[in-house]
């Protein structure tokens, strides 16, 4: 990056264009898609993450392909019924209703599958407006948050956020709930091999978006945000950002787009469609994300897009600001 905030695929479009492709050693030889196969699309992936009578109305090769490069970090169960137990708060912990024994896991698992209410209600607005971002940008304060330096990030001149100001969500539950799916994402992540740190080079934001035909509410993060820089590996200048990089680019590459999915209302009844969804999208060379959902510029980093999935509404960024010790803050930018 430079000194002002840059989206990260027009820094990466134009450290490829200068450097020399021949270094380029990860395994990401084009694959090309089967003529019998109508590409895939990002509203295909959701579908597959969906209702099954979304999923069955799918190519079934295409389904399927899409299916082999899904690592869920919460197990996929889109038939489930919301529980009749009680819920717990994520901001004080405290439960309410007719609470089950359930073991750590087994509570994080629940609370992907129905989150607390204020992000149900956030869901079920982002269904209800039509997938208008302005239903989700209203629920925000109004109050400016400065986003301070971040891990000495002013010393190199890289600017993190897309404004030098954050906010907050009115109900504080969602914002606890946003800080719960970085660390979650952190701490299921080796489960599926994929490794991140939750620091200025690696795993720090997603983007909210509001999916294009149905409206449901989502976050793709994207971690190993800034690969060190690597002669023979990695031989990409990304700018102020990367200097002091320990982001090794490797293979886990390949995990570094994170899909998290709202439950999904009916827009017809005061029902739900399907639960929520946590899962790593595998984007190896020989899979169809790879092949159809992530553009040739970028292949090399494995980046997917917001905007295919539909209009963002803010970017979430989770960010440590401490200076002894970690203290991490959210900024909705």
């Amino acid at each position: 990056m430079v000194n002002s905030y840059i989206p990260l695929r027009f820094t990466i479009f134009i450290s490829f264009s200068i450097a020399a492709a021949s270094s380029f050693k990860l395994n990401s030889a084009s694959y090309s898609s089967p003529s019998s196969l109508p590409k895939a699309t990002a509203g295909d992936l959701l579908s597959v993450l969906g209702p099954s009578y979304d999923s069955s109305s799918l190519n079934p090769a295409v389904s399927r392909e899409i299916k082999s490069c899904l690592r869920f970090l919460v197990p996929f169960k889109p038939d489930k019924s919301i529980p009749e137990f009680g819920r717990c708060s994520l901001r004080t912990g405290l439960c309410s209703g007719k609470i089950e024994k359930r073991s750590k896991f087994e509570e994080e698992n629940s609370l992907i599958w129905w989150p607390p209410e204020p992000i149900l209600e956030l869901a079920r607005l982002a269904v209800d407006s039509g997938g208008d971002p302005g239903s989700i940008q209203r629920t925000l304060d109004p109050t400016m948050i400065p986003v301070p330096d971040v891990e000495r990030s002013r010393k190199d001149k890289c600017e993190l956020t897309r404004t030098p100001y954050g906010r907050h969500f009115i109900a504080e539950e969602v914002n606890s709930y946003f800080e719960f799916l970085f660390h979650l994402i952190e701490s299921r992540g080796p489960s599926v091999g994929l490794n991140v740190s939750l620091t200025r080079y690696d795993l720090f934001h997603g983007h909210l978006f509001l999916a294009s035909e149905s409206g449901r509410l989502g976050i793709l993060f994207h971690a190993k945000e800034y690969p060190a820089y690597d002669k023979k590996v990695f031989p990409y200048n990304m700018g102020y950002c990367q200097r002091g990089s320990d982001v090794t680019y490797d293979d886990s590459m390949n995990l570094r787009n994170i899909l998290w999915l709202a439950p999904l209302p009916s827009n017809s009844s005061p029902g739900w469609l399907a639960p929520g969804v946590l899962v790593v999208l595998d984007a190896h060379p020989d899979g169809i994300i790879y092949r159809d959902l992530i553009p040739e510029y970028v292949q090399f980093v494995r980046t997917l897009y917001e905007d295919d999935f539909g209009p963002t509404a803010v970017d979430v960024n989770y960010l440590n600001v401490g200076t002894q010790e970690p203290d991490y803050q959210l900024f909705m930018c």
